[in-house]
């Protein structure tokens, strides 16, 4: 059984006073149903950390560089990360891509340094709605999830996130079927290639997740949590995520 996870990704949102939020989710998911993940702007790491500790939520970054060390000036590397205590980061999400340029295989690249540090990458996925609209969708993204998870990964060391672009922000969600013939694919793929590894590295889906449309997502196959962006920023929007994640 592949244990759920609710994460969220704060993007570039939140201050020290923000991680109270971190006390309330953890006072209201004692029970450690599912795993809990907060990824906070690369300022707060250390003090999330701290502020976490040993309780529910465990804490990540937001990118991580491939080197370990160097001239990369505004970059940080997946040691520095496990410094402060995190023990998750956010690789090759969509606004790093496009932004950035970042292709598959820097996002592999990135992953497999996090691995080598002991943080676990939650690698992202996902079709434009050009794509989408042209039936190129699954092509597309199982291509991504190819060139993108580094060999050798386990569901110890890997975690997938199903992000469509055009999901992102919007309101717009895929239907329940398309969420599910996704997953459906990226769970082949990935056995497939890892055998028996590949049923227990986890998926989550992430794309304008609320607390209103969260329990018929996760109730969706082969949907093991979500990786949240503007409702996980307030303990109001995200608890109510977390706890239909439990009740899936």
């Amino acid at each position: 059984m592949r244990r759920k996870m609710a994460a969220g990704n704060w993007k570039m949102n939140g201050s020290a006073a923000a991680l109270d939020m971190i006390d309330a989710l953890s006072s209201a998911h004692s029970d450690n149903a599912c795993d809990i993940v907060i990824c906070p702007p690369a300022h707060l790491l250390t003090a999330a950390c701290d502020r976490a500790g040993n309780g529910p939520v465990a804490i990540g970054a937001q990118n991580c560089h491939a080197a370990e060390k160097g001239a990369h000036t505004g970059d940080i590397a997946a040691a520095m990360i496990a410094e402060t205590g995190a023990r998750y980061v956010i690789t090759g999400h969509s606004e790093r891509r496009e932004t950035y340029g970042e292709t598959d295989a820097s996002v592999c690249d990135r992953s497999a340094a996090a691995q080598a540090s002991g943080l676990v990458p939650v690698v992202c996925i996902g079709e434009s709605l050009a794509q989408r609209e042209a039936g190129e969708a699954l092509p597309v993204i199982r291509a991504q999830l190819a060139a993108s998870v580094p060999d050798g990964s386990t569901g110890d060391t890997l975690v997938v996130a199903y992000e469509p672009i055009w999901a992102i922000g919007t309101g717009k969600i895929p239907t329940l079927e398309q969420i599910g013939e996704v997953h459906a694919a990226l769970r082949a793929d990935l056995v497939a290639r890892f055998g028996a590894e590949g049923e227990k590295i986890r998926l989550l889906y992430g794309g304008s997740v609320k607390p209103g449309n969260a329990a018929e997502i996760f109730g969706t196959a082969d949907v093991d949590g979500a990786l949240v962006g503007g409702a996980s920023l307030s303990a109001d929007d995200f608890s109510p995520i977390i706890a239909a994640l439990a009740a899936s």
